[in-house]
């Protein structure tokens, strides 16, 4: 069997590598590259022994991509100009050029075989996208874009994204190209577990949710200890509390139910209404947690000296590591 040398981009915090190490397929990464220095010392921390430069992707050279002696490049670009918050600026937003880049220097890269890509939903309609897959066809990659949620493959959680994988070698591909992006992964997958699998304990009390955003509380999204879901977690998570993740009690649903029934009878927001939920003893999910929801294996860890804030970001900013591990396998099958 083929060995692989992988070519890490907007390497992050490494979930591509954890995806690579969990997918038990014969290769390493030789190289990762992001410009993101917090992320840098995280992915250090747990990937000592890989060759990582902290430089901005478009100052790598394809003569310099050429020379690591590598066959394969996963990467997940910036998401944010595909995104609401990003204003959908798409290939007019200036964190494009990076991947832009890329694209325009892909044909001389005959080097590389496989290719794996991550990016948020919205991208499939994106300029960017087609840019993208019109130098795939060019170059004579086959490729198979995909939408795809942890919550198929058996992950407790929503983070739905876009994948295209692609590849160009002798050998065929079992995987069959169709026109439509797949949303389901052709493989039988376990339901989702319950949270209680991946909980901590005896979690600090300063994970607990304050009385200020407390009264935002009719906007959270709670899971509790039998949950088999969970919201996306984005790298606000913490700070706002509207569409950044879910909140966590120890509380039994029903439990939830007569709070919020206890506290709606007061005004939204008000001392009371604080009051009523305050008995829920919410809290957010810890990185640990979130770490196991996004399916990092159980040795990553973020060094101590990364605030929570940080680890939150980061993690916002990462990949699902399952659902990129069961694509590296179909690239590669």
């Amino acid at each position: 069997m083929k060995t692989h040398r992988i070519l890490e981009l907007y390497s992050g915090i490494g979930g591509m590598h954890c995806a690579w190490n969990e997918s038990s397929l014969p290769g390493e990464i030789v190289t990762a590259v992001d410009i993101n220095t917090v992320a840098n010392e995280v992915y250090k921390y747990n990937f000592p022994d890989t060759h990582l430069i902290n430089r901005n992707i478009q100052s790598l050279t394809g003569t310099e991509i050429k020379s690591y002696n590598v066959n394969t490049i996963l990467m997940s670009p910036p998401c944010q100009p595909f995104t609401r918050n990003g204003k959908y600026l798409d290939d007019n937003d200036p964190r494009t050029n990076s991947f832009l880049y890329i694209i325009d220097i892909l044909h001389e890269l005959d080097n590389i075989e496989y290719i794996l890509m991550e990016n948020v939903k919205g991208f499939e309609c994106s300029t960017v996208r087609n840019l993208f897959i019109e130098k795939l066809e060019e170059t004579n990659f086959i490729y198979q874009e995909f939408l795809l949620c942890p919550s198929t493959i058996g992950i407790p959680n929503s983070r739905l994204r876009y994948y295209c994988i692609a590849r160009r070698t002798k050998a065929p591909w079992n995987f069959n190209r169709k026109s439509e992006i797949i949303h389901i992964l052709p493989k039988d997958f376990e339901k989702p577990y319950k949270l209680e699998d991946i909980l901590e304990t005896n979690v600090p009390e300063k994970f607990l949710v304050n009385d200020k955003l407390l009264r935002r509380g009719n906007v959270f999204d709670i899971c509790h200890k039998g949950s088999s879901r969970s919201c996306c977690f984005t790298k606000a998570y913490s700070h706002y509390v509207e569409g950044t993740g879910s909140i966590y009690t120890d509380e039994s649903q029903q439990k939830v139910d007569s709070c919020f029934k206890a506290a709606n009878r007061h005004e939204s927001g008000s001392e009371a209404f604080v009051q009523c939920l305050k008995e829920l003893k919410l809290r957010f999910f810890t990185p640990k947690e979130v770490l196991s929801l996004m399916a990092f294996p159980k040795y990553y860890l973020f060094p101590d000296n990364i605030t929570t804030k940080q680890c939150y970001r980061l993690l916002g900013n990462s990949v699902n590591v399952k659902v990129i591990t069961e694509l590296l396998k179909i690239l590669y099958d």
